[in-house]
């Protein structure tokens, strides 16, 4: 194998690949990057065998083939070379050569045949989705996944593909997200999957203001293809979570008896100054709605109290809740609308926020002291 590529491609592409590279693998191959060069392209691809990540970048290739090389050894290489072209030259015994400008390095490579191969994906279950739209989800959902790793199944994202919309879900039993759009959806590829927090993290970080994201999946994989305007991009495979994610339509509440509109900002600001006042042990704050005034008040006996009061626009009867204000300010920080809605049915039961669009988050209430 043989090729010629500007530092800048090979950086990009080592960048979406590495992250999925584990420090500790019992298997040598899974430290190691799989290069394959072919006509004006080389490709890019590392796994810890729960995700897979596969990137193509431009090249000029003057003789294909294939190897692995130490992927963190590489990447350290190129990220200090300074010349701005760099030539690869790989030998029968994947004995790697990286020449640039006058840095000469040998790298001892392993078999490509020893990588494990990608899973195949039919073409009948899929579905097409703007990386704008898939982005936007996934950061109005995913700070909602559980890390309890004794609730496996919570320790990703639902996506539902039915009814011609794709809904996401996240929860940890204590507060849940929901997002969902309009999409254009063929019979054969509804469905639902649970894909797992690693691979939301690779996906949220690898996705682009622009272009394309086809979604396939299988009973155990899902493959996210996504296609810059080049028409090289980044492939994402992923095992999914088996078992029965939990109906989370029970836990949306009935109708609320007063819904109240904040402005957003306002909101998350004043909830981040009396979070200060709060400590591990006792970590509430509480959210007490008069005629046109909310105040927010956290009181914790070791460390002091806070008070904020916002001007709003509430006619209903007196009314206290708390919240975790963590959990209450995670909605507030994904969203960018300017005005938010509380909806309310008492102290006990769950608060919604909600905005004007396909959003809603659920968050149960913490004891009022």
């Amino acid at each position: 194998m043989k090729l010629t590529i500007t530092r800048e491609q090979i950086m990009n592409g080592l960048q979406a690949v590495q992250n999925v590279v584990g420090s500790r693998t019992t298997l040598p191959i899974l430290s190691n990057v799989l290069l394959r060069a072919e006509g004006n392209r080389l490709e890019l691809t590392a796994t810890d065998l729960d995700v897979t990540i596969s990137c193509a970048v431009e090249a000029n290739v003057t003789q294909p083939g294939a190897t692995t090389l130490p992927v963190k050894k590489i990447f350290g290489i190129v990220r200090e070379l300074t010349a701005a072209e760099i030539q690869l030259d790989v030998d029968e015994k994947n004995m790697c050569t990286v020449q640039s400008g006058p840095s000469y390095y040998k790298i001892h490579g392993l078999s490509a045949d020893e990588f494990p191969p990608f899973p195949n994906f039919s073409e009948n279950r899929k579905v097409t989705l703007s990386q704008e739209k898939v982005r936007s989800l996934l950061r109005k959902t995913s700070f909602a996944i559980s890390n309890d790793e004794t609730r496996f199944v919570l320790n990703g994202i639902f996506i539902s593909l039915k009814d011609h919309r794709v809904t996401m879900v996240a929860t940890d039993g204590r507060r849940l997200a929901l997002a969902d759009e309009e999409v254009d959806l063929p019979d054969s590829s509804q469905g639902e999957c649970i894909v797992p927090t690693k691979a939301i993290n690779e996906l949220t970080r690898l996705l682009q203001a622009s272009g394309d994201v086809e979604l396939k999946f299988t009973d155990n994989q899902a493959s996210f293809s996504l296609k810059s305007e080049k028409g090289l991009g980044v492939v994402i495979i992923s095992k999914l979570i088996e078992g029965n994610y939990p109906n989370y339509k029970q836990v949306i509440p009935g109708e609320a008896k007063e819904r109240v509109a904040l402005a957003r900002e306002e909101l998350l600001h004043a909830l981040r100054r009396a979070e200060i006042m709060t400590s591990d042990k006792s970590n509430s704050v509480k959210l007490t709605f008069s005629k046109n005034n909310l105040a927010i008040t956290a009181n914790t006996p070791e460390v002091g109290e806070a008070r904020e009061s916002l001007a709003i626009n509430y006619k209903g009867p007196d009314m206290a809740i708390a919240f975790n204000p963590i959990y209450l300010m995670d909605p507030l920080k994904a969203l960018d609308n300017d005005e938010v809605y509380l909806e309310l049915i008492d102290e006990l039961s769950p608060g919604i926020v909600k905005i004007n669009g396909p959003f809603l988050y659920v968050l149960m209430p913490m004891r009022v002291g």
